[in-house]
């Protein structure tokens, strides 16, 4: 399969100042907060590619950056051979016609104040696809399920569902016809009831509009169903990648296993184990020297206190820190 998407050594920091005078001189101390450091994966063609993790690990810093909502540190993304970063304004607008996103939590990405009709008219027009905009719009609502159009594209958001909600979302992201989306764990802030026709649908339009799709979540167990390979991500690092089936079913890093023990079993005479790791998640402003997990790590030795591990290879397209 094709890489659509390649990512090379991406890092994204946030700069933080002491004290006032230094935030309004810049002079003085500074400190980094590194949300993504030193990142590197590829998407391929068609494929859903899982990232996973705790909250504060750097997945969605990561996606934003991808598609220049943030801009980088340093590293490379290229989309389709393209480098994104080296892009101009005018450039980078045409090259988001095939790179979207769906955001995780639709009640704060839909803007309060437009109808449904005019979201997903907005993309359109401010790329200068106005013909057949009428037509456009009502073949959108209709794949996303929300049918018939007429009664929804003179509502406002907060007159509809979460579901529903999310549904406009998606069908936001895909009325440009792109090629490549971030989905922000976009099924984490709806009713578990109605997450599997979330879920449904992406992958039916996934298949309708041959589509790629970077898959954000922490929820191991939807990955599984979804996704064609995974990456567990741990304070800004990725610490295991590969096929889907090879790191759930198969996982090698410690923090993978912790994660996976944690899913709760649909058999209760099944008994999986338990991977002890204690304490929290450090904060990613005083990073811990060599190995970042190894502060709860069951398996730490002397040596991940001073040696930061590297991604290798331990089987076909399976890499592990």
């Amino acid at each position: 399969m094709d890489v659509i998407l390649k990512v090379e050594n991406l890092k994204k920091y946030y700069e933080i100042r002491r004290g006032l005078l230094s935030t309004l001189f810049k002079r003085g101390s500074v400190t980094y907060i590194k949300a993504v450091d030193g990142v590197s994966f590829d998407v391929k063609n068609g494929e859903v590619f899982g990232l996973a993790g705790e909250s504060g690990c750097g997945k969605t810093t990561l996606g934003r950056t991808i598609l220049r909502l943030t801009e980088p540190t340093s590293g490379k993304v290229y989309y389709r051979g393209t480098d994104v970063f080296s892009l101009s304004k005018d450039e980078l607008r045409i090259i988001r016609r095939e790179m979207q996103i769906i955001f995780q939590d639709p009640f704060e990405s839909l803007n309060p104040r437009m109808l449904i009709y005019d979201i997903l008219a907005e993309p359109l027009r401010i790329h200068g696809l106005e013909d057949n905009l009428d037509e456009r719009v009502f073949k959108m609502l209709e794949l996303v399920g929300l049918t018939p159009p007429e009664e929804f594209i003179y509502r406002y958001p907060h007159e509809l569902s979460g579901g529903q909600r999310q549904r406009v979302a998606i069908a936001r992201a895909l009325i440009l016809n792109p090629k490549f989306v971030v989905a922000d764990e976009p099924v984490s802030m709806i009713d578990v009831s109605l997450r599997a026709g979330i879920l449904e649908l992406m992958m039916d339009l996934k298949r309708r509009f041959k589509l790629s799709y970077l898959f954000i979540s922490h929820d191991l167990s939807v990955m599984r169903s979804i996704c064609n390979r995974i990456a567990i991500m741990y304070l800004g690092k990725i610490v295991e990648l590969g096929d889907v089936d090879k790191v759930i079913g198969n996982p090698m890093h410690p923090y993978t296993k912790a994660l996976i023990s944690a899913i709760p079993a649909p058999d209760p005479d099944i008994k999986i184990e338990e991977i002890p790791i204690k304490g929290e998640v450090p904060t990613p402003i005083n990073l811990p020297s060599g190995c970042r997990f190894h502060p709860r790590c069951p398996y730490a030795r002397n040596v991940c206190m001073s040696e930061e591990p590297m991604l290798i290879e331990i089987d076909k397209d399976h890499y592990v820190a």
